[in-house]
């Protein structure tokens, strides 16, 4: 159905050009595939409110610090994307990052390890976890839900043990991994001719996808869409970065999880590894049937997920300049989750981008930030992000009908 719907928004584009297009994109709202409209909408609904209850919401400040402090849980939430793409969930990632966070500060603080050996430790227990978990999925054929439950609990566990009586552990002053995650920030001429490349890299790829579309006889989008999009996205990152350099400029930690989300999307995008996970989440039995290695797609996104989980926990661990008892196990489970869904990605699986991760997460902290600025308790904001998740569902399902009554579900 799918396909037959695609086809026929070719076929409208090619008879009627410019007019097709926005025909096509009429079409696709109102039978349901919303992509990231509604959170975008949210975002701006959010950024109205806070602002008109207290100005500084808006504040360079504020924004940086917003923008810093996703970071962390936004890279826990692009393995949480994956794996719901599969239709499949991982309750354990806050488990995981804390875990992995402890096994580096032990190995870190106490056992005199070079800084690398740390965190080459916890990203590869990460990974160590996701081949279990597909272990116990693709052979013993036990639930997602039922075993990274089980790691939620177990997991915390080991994060006790490690940690032993000792409760907390204090990253040495001046760290690396410190300064990166809280002190280290782009702004100037360094974050200027950083705008320059990722615009050029833009107008690349639409180049490479215009000839790639053209040389398979399919319509193609204009130069002069691609040039108009590209002087938008340079006027819009220039000015956010002007914005942002007023305080201290775009943090490393959001850089990297910036880096790690395009990375994610060109993989889902561009490549048979990321349309063979939408087709498994899709109808895993389809395919399976149209030769599918399921099995390795189930391996590969469990492991991606808890390594994301991992580093996220030492990213995290650096910008709190310790490792505790409570890392990973208050609401890191909860704001990954949320923040998937929330950014658009499906619960039912075969549907979600990586970008959904970052504008899920953004959204999260905007909320967090503007009901601490405006001096709200904190149980309100369990309440908000419960309420903001719900609605997100529940967007999700209508949404899904209404593709499959238009025939792109």
């Amino acid at each position: 159905m799918t396909v037959a719907a695609d086809l026929a928004d070719e076929r409208l584009v090619r008879s009627r050009g410019a007019r097709g297009a926005l025909d096509v994109v009429w079409n696709r709202l109102r039978g349901g595939d919303l992509g990231s409209l509604p959170v975008i909408v949210g975002l701006i609904v959010i950024c109205t409110v806070f602002y008109s209850l207290d100005p500084r919401f808006l504040s360079s400040f504020s924004l940086v610090n917003i923008l810093t402090y996703a970071a962390p849980v936004g890279i826990i939430a692009l393995g949480i994307v994956l794996v719901l793409l599969l239709g499949e969930i991982d309750l354990s990632v806050g488990s995981v990052s804390g875990m992995a966070a402890a096994i580096m500060a032990v190995l870190v603080v106490k056992e005199g390890q070079p800084a690398f050996v740390g965190l080459l430790a916890g990203v590869a227990v990460g990974a160590v976890v996701g081949i279990a978990y597909a272990f116990l999925y693709t052979v013993l054929g036990i639930p997602s839900f039922v075993f990274s439950l089980g790691g939620l609990l177990g997991f915390q566990g080991v994060l006790l043990y490690v940690l032993g009586s000792d409760g907390t552990i204090n990253l040495p002053d001046g760290s690396g991994l410190t300064e990166f995650a809280r002190f280290s920030f782009v702004s100037g001429a360094a974050a200027y001719v950083g705008v320059a490349i990722v615009v050029a890299l833009y107008v690349a790829s639409r180049l490479w996808t215009i000839r790639q579309r053209r040389a398979a006889d399919l319509s193609a989008p204009s130069l002069l869409g691609v040039g108009l999009k590209a002087l938008a996205l340079a006027a819009g990152l220039g000015w956010l970065t002007w914005y942002l350099g007023v305080d201290r400029g775009w943090s490393y930690s959001f850089l990297l999880f910036a880096a790690l989300v395009v990375v994610v999307d060109l993989a889902l995008r561009r490549t048979r590894w990321g349309r063979h996970v939408f087709a498994v989440g899709g109808n895993e039995e389809a395919a399976r049937r149209s030769g599918v290695k399921v099995t390795r797609i189930y391996v590969s996104v469990f492991v991606l997920t808890s390594t994301l989980a991992a580093l996220g926990g030492l990213l995290a661990a650096g910008q709190q300049t310790s490792v505790s008892q409570a890392t990973g196990t208050t609401d890191t489970n909860l704001t990954a989750i949320a923040a998937a869904v929330i950014g658009g990605t499906s619960l039912f699986g075969g549907r979600g981008s990586a970008y959904a991760a970052m504008l899920g997460i953004i959204v999260l902290q905007a909320i967090q930030s503007g009901l601490n600025i405006v001096g709200v308790d904190s149980s309100v904001r369990f309440m908000v992000t419960g309420g903001v998740l719900l609605l997100a569902v529940a967007i999700d399902s209508v949404a899904r009908r209404a593709r499959s009554a238009s025939g792109r579900g």
